[in-house]
């Protein structure tokens, strides 16, 4: 009887002597555990650990930096000789719109495209397998992406300066600065979207589906009034179009952009909430991807 009584369970199958012994062990943490540093920390050892993973591969520097810098100084640079009514040269319309070009590429690739390759190599499933939070993982993507971003609009604006005299205040560089960063970051749930949505082996294809046709439909390579009617009836209804107008408002005047475009810009207002509704559909459409990925994997 005593044996029996010895061997009696917790209802789960696990002997009562044992489960007691567990409770009543004080957990204790390995000799070579190290404290985290809390969020901040972590949050930047995830950051270094995006850099240093995109610069052993250097195509994607010039994929994301140095293609539109290229472009500007391909197509911006000739245009400097030429000027509006007011006298703002052309190569200061057409940097804004490189440096959208250039975000806007961000976004997608780095986002989406790199986000649908770590799925299919299992690398999110793992991520979820470590004590690491989720919230480090797609904080530590946002963080690196700005820090690229800046880089590549710091070099657009050398260029533009150097050599496609573009002449503005420091005052309105900052400016500019500010809008094209935030107006790219407000289009980073896009990204994430196509990362969790779109399959893998698609995501790049995918990609430049939705890239090349926005770039070139709200304006970023040529003028709307150099676009067939077509493309200009469509560009307002297109969010990067409202990217772009908010990038040319800091640049000139909204004669000017007229001018320039061929479009009338509307009231700033009416851009940004076009951004804003943009962030909020493309966020739950990625946080639905995200949860359909999560209960994929735990089936």
């Amino acid at each position: 009887m005593s044996a029996t009584r010895s061997l009696a369970t917790t209802g789960r199958g696990v002997p009562a002597a044992v489960a007691a012994s567990s409770t009543d062990v004080p957990r204790r943490l390995s000799p070579t555990a190290e404290r985290s540093g809390g969020r901040l920390a972590l949050l930047l050892t995830q950051v270094r650990c995006e850099l240093l993973s995109n610069l052993r591969v250097p195509e994607f520097l010039i994929g994301v930096v140095a293609i539109p810098v290229m472009l500007f100084a391909m197509f911006g640079v000739p245009n400097a000789r030429f000027e509006l009514p007011d006298g703002t040269r052309i190569s200061t319309m057409m940097m804004p719109g490189f440096g959208a070009f250039g975000l806007l590429s961000l976004v997608i690739f780095a986002f989406g495209v790199d986000i649908a390759a770590e799925r299919g190599r299992g690398w999110l499933r793992l991520m979820r397998a470590t004590p690491a939070p989720g919230w480090a993982y797609f904080g530590g993507k946002l963080v690196t992406s700005v820090v690229v971003a800046s880089v590549t609009l710091l070099a657009l604006f050398a260029v533009g300066a150097f050599a496609a005299q573009v002449e503005m205040a420091p005052a309105r560089w900052l400016r500019m600065f500010v809008v094209l960063l935030l107006g790219g970051m407000s289009l980073a749930p896009l990204g994430f979207a196509l990362g969790f949505l779109a399959r893998p082996r698609a995501a790049s294809t995918i990609g430049n589906l939705v890239f090349l046709p926005l770039s070139f439909a709200s304006g970023f390579f040529f003028p709307l009034n150099q676009l067939p009617q077509f493309l200009r009836d469509i560009a307002p209804y297109l969010p990067t179009y409202h990217y772009g107008q908010l990038a040319w408002r800091v640049t000139a005047s909204p004669e000017m952009v007229e001018a320039y475009t061929g479009i009338a810009p509307g009231p700033a207002w009416v851009h940004v909430a076009w951004l804003l509704g943009t962030f909020v559909v493309f966020a739950a459409l990625a946080v639905l991807g995200y949860r359909r990925q999560r209960s994929r994997e735990a089936a």
